[in-house]
């Protein structure tokens, strides 16, 4: 529940400050963590489900900022992308490239990938390690990119 009361607390911020474009990031992020609590049955997500939440909502807001771009509309596309910085401040540091490299190689060599066909056992491992420090699109580049 640590970053769940963050978003709390940071949405009352928003609140007193006056903040719509903090404030309606934070509201998504907070509706997004309700129904990923009724979907569980349980009540309860885990630290990382969250990171995974809060990385699907930067990602939507990016993406919606590059659509928005592509079409002349930049009234529409700088709000994206003020929403995907504040929900930004949620997710650990990002690594670099280089650092998620060293982490793809010594997988490729733990596991003792060969090829292609390995791509999925090696994706599987390296997306669970560097969860929230990463984006997919990325490690995916990078793993083709050192077993071919």
């Amino acid at each position: 529940m640590g970053l769940q009361k963050q978003v709390m607390d940071k949405m009352k911020e928003a609140m007193k400050s006056k903040d719509t474009v903090a404030l309606t990031a934070l509201r998504a992020l907070k509706s997004a963590f309700m129904l990923a609590n009724t979907e569980t049955g349980t009540g309860a997500i885990t630290e990382a489900e969250e990171l995974k939440i809060i990385q699907k909502q930067v990602k939507q807001r990016k993406d919606s900022a590059v659509v928005f771009s592509e079409q002349g509309r930049e009234d529409l596309a700088a709000p994206e992308l003020a929403e995907a910085v504040i929900l930004e401040q949620f997710l650990p540091e990002a690594l670099s490239d280089e650092e998620i490299e060293k982490v793809v190689i010594a997988t490729i060599t733990k596991v003792g990938a060969v090829g292609m066909k390995d791509m999925g056992k090696v994706m599987g491992m390296v997306s669970k390690e560097l969860a929230g420090q990463a984006d997919g699109k990325t490690i995916s580049s990078l793993v083709k990119k050192n077993l071919m």
